[in-house]
């Protein structure tokens, strides 16, 4: 039988280096920017190093919740600190949002009093501001994969790396052709898709810090299987919800049929949790017929 309280550790430390090396290079890139807005007059340069500075802050408070993370459980937080990549994650969506929000007025405003480029030197930065960010995404896409937390950072990164591409395209143009229209209807579309995406990692990680039922295993799929277990007579009071991003918890209140031993009914409805829907932490509470709870939802209190 597996046991009922495996825990799941926080990603191991060796990603660490990685995320050290991409703050590294952003604080470098934004000392470069403000230095050349400065020599180019350039406020909007200035203002970008700013934006990029908030990328290496993006990236300290994913580390700083990396490393919280791991810590055990203890009196003060019995279930660990895993769900602080959670909060980590929430912090880098609205700034996110935030920002994107700002970009949309900013670009509205410019639609109708387009900016003057100060030159091939913003272009020049701007392309190593691009550079810079491709070995953040370098050093950070695949923590992302694993972790909503790092997938914030890394979308931090990438809406900078689309102003930069912005910013390339659109002076190049302007200094070319004098269309200064395209840097604010680029920004408009950038900050569009920045908008989406963060929405789209907002609401996994609300989802999880209210408990939400995660998208798989399905709730009825799993009632289902537990009700179809020998001995099982019916269920009631079913929690499912998500104690981290990758790790599941359900309890529920199980009436028994009186046919099979209690013990030999819990064991297979653990074994079926944690083999077919690897749910590692599981509470059931074993009821007899005429003790079970009265009028008692199926899901819920």
């Amino acid at each position: 039988m597996p046991h009922d309280h495996d825990h799941r550790h926080a990603q191991p430390p060796e990603g660490d280096r990685r995320v050290v090396a991409a703050v590294s290079v952003n604080i470098f890139l934004t000392v470069v920017q403000i230095l050349a807005g400065v020599a180019a007059g350039s406020l909007a340069m200035i203002a970008d190093a700013i934006h990029n500075l908030s990328d290496a802050l993006s990236l300290i408070i994913a580390l700083a919740a990396r490393k919280l993370a791991r810590r055990p459980a203890d009196e003060a937080m019995t279930f660990g600190y895993g769900r602080i990549e959670v909060v980590a994650a929430l912090v880098n969506y609205t700034t996110l949002i935030v920002i994107a929000l700002w970009l949309l007025a900013e670009g509205f405003l410019r639609l109708f009093d387009p900016l003057e480029v100060q030159g091939w030197i913003v272009v020049i930065v701007a392309i190593l501001a691009l550079v810079v960010d491709l070995v953040t995404a370098f050093l950070t896409f695949r923590l992302s994969r694993q972790s909503m937390n790092m997938r914030a950072a890394f979308l931090h990164n990438l809406a900078d790396a689309m102003g930069s591409l912005a910013l390339i395209l659109g002076g190049t143009l302007v200094l070319l052709f004098d269309w200064r229209l395209i840097d604010p209807i680029l920004t408009l579309v950038i900050a569009g898709y920045i908008l989406w995406l963060a929405g789209l990692g907002l609401v996994p990680a609300v989802r999880l810090l209210m408990l939400g039922s995660p998208d798989t295993p399905r709730l009825q799929k799993v009632i289902g299987d537990m009700r179809a277990v020998p001995g099982v007579a019916d269920l009631h009071q079913v929690h499912l919800w998500q104690m981290q991003e990758h790790a599941s918890s359900l309890e529920a209140h199980v009436v028994l049929d009186s046919t099979r031993p209690a013990s030999q009914v819990r064991a297979d409805l653990k074994t079926l949790l944690h083999d077919r829907f690897a749910i590692t932490h599981s509470t059931i509470e074993l009821e007899n017929p005429d003790e079970a709870c009265r009028n008692a939802p199926l899901i819920g209190r």
